[in-house]
């Protein structure tokens, strides 16, 4: 039976996503030419690769420096973030988004939660590049597991929802949302992948998943 009531939250499960991505994506990132970094985006239409990653590392500096300005993480606040680092070589980006990935864990681990998103979030854009590289695993890899008990429990604190997932390629199902909503749980089967791309409004194939009871707009977080 799916269980909505599992959200003990783990403090040092975001910085443990964290690290497995850095561990994962930094070296990935070295070894890519520069034009590589000029590639666009297909999650964030606009972006290049290194739009995402800049806003990435801005994001995560921004955590471990304790700067929470009004308007953070705005559209506009995030294109100055990129701006700002316009003069930037990519391997100055790319240094910045490894000392955050490193140092962002311990301080998120020390707050409430509210910012537990932000380490799901920095997970999803290392999948946006991986697949605007044309790298296999993108929303996928050691973290997945770790992410999906992130989005589980996000997806009930923001009141969404309740949702029923039976994962082709994970053994448990998923409980998401929050049951006490009022509404029968909708219901998706498919890969935890294409899961993830719904609730963070990444490109999905039609046809790679069923879903009943909810429209795939209604599942986006971060929209």
């Amino acid at each position: 039976m799916t269980d909505w009531t599992s959200d003990e939250r783990d403090p040092e499960l975001p910085g443990r996503l964290l690290t497995i991505e850095r561990d994962a994506l930094i070296p990935l990132l070295r070894a890519r030419k520069d034009e590589d970094f000029a590639l666009p985006t297909a999650a964030c239409p606009g972006w290049t690769v290194r739009d995402v990653l800049a806003h990435a590392a801005a994001a995560l500096s921004r955590v471990v420096e304790s700067r929470f300005e009004e308007g953070v993480f705005s559209p506009e606040s995030n294109d100055r973030d990129i701006a700002e680092r316009a003069g930037w070589t990519n391997a100055q980006v790319v240094d910045e988004l490894e000392r955050g990935m490193t140092e962002a864990g311990p301080v998120i681990a020390r707050t409430d939660g509210r910012l537990d998103g932000i380490a799901l979030g920095e997970w999803v854009h290392a999948g946006d590049v991986r697949e605007a590289l044309g790298e296999p695993g993108a929303y996928a890899g050691d973290g997945l597991p770790y992410a999906l008990t992130l989005l589980a429990r996000i997806s009930r604190e923001r009141g969404r929802l309740p949702m029923h997932a039976d994962l082709d390629d994970v053994d448990e199902p998923l409980a998401l949302g929050d049951h006490r909503a009022g509404r029968t749980p909708a219901r998706y089967i498919g890969d935890a992948t294409v899961l993830v791309r719904l609730y963070t409004g990444r490109p999905v194939r039609s046809g790679s998943y069923e879903l009943a009871g909810a429209p795939e707009g209604e599942l986006n977080l971060f929209g």
